[in-house]
């Protein structure tokens, strides 16, 4: 059976975008294949929220900067982008990792946080990528905020950087007590 989502439920649809798909600069494996779950999905909510990695061309997370990463959503570029096949139309957009120096894994902040008590949000539905970064602190975020929170595993991977990397992702968030879910049966 689909997950029914409720009335006071807010998704939050993290970092779908062309870099972190296949032909990105840092593509999360199968990244694509959460489009078309999360346009089944979204119009199915009241409020839907966009998060967008946005970083400056200079940012410390670069591997030409001394970081883990390669370049990537540079605010912008084509790879900033949203996926193209992916069809929101977000009620707030959060950009985050706009500060040099900030990694910006999540996009839990207090201007979301107001954003949604405003919309009477009483649960946060995280999807997107990566599983075992934004997502992970997202939702991780929102819990530590005091919100009840799902993943919706079948809306998401993990960039798997370490093998197993999105099943302690999973294990992280079940211990800080966020639910998780499929999006679809």
């Amino acid at each position: 059976m689909a997950f029914t989502p409720e009335s006071g439920d807010a998704l939050v649809v993290v970092d779908v975008q062309r870099d972190f798909c296949p032909g990105g600069s840092l593509a999360v494996p199968e990244g694509d294949q959460v489009v078309p779950v999360i346009n089944r999905l979204a119009p199915r909510f009241r409020t839907v929220v966009t998060t967008h990695d946005s970083h400056p061309s200079d940012h410390s997370s670069f591997e030409r900067h001394g970081g883990p990463w390669p370049d990537h959503c540079v605010e912008g570029t084509p790879g900033w982008e949203l996926h193209p096949d992916l069809k929101v139309d977000p009620h707030h957009q959060v950009f985050k990792g706009r500060d040099r120096e900030t990694d910006g894994y999540s996009g839990w902040s207090p201007e979301l946080a107001d954003f949604l008590a405003h919309r009477g949000t009483t649960r946060v539905v995280v999807v997107g990528l990566a599983l075992d970064y934004c997502v992970q602190a997202t939702a991780l975020d929102a819990r530590a905020a005091g919100h009840e929170v799902l993943v919706l595993t079948d809306a998401t991977r993990a960039v798997n950087v370490n093998p197993d990397d999105g099943e302690r992702a999973l294990d992280a968030l079940r211990a800080a007590g966020v639910h998780e879910d499929r999006a679809e049966g």
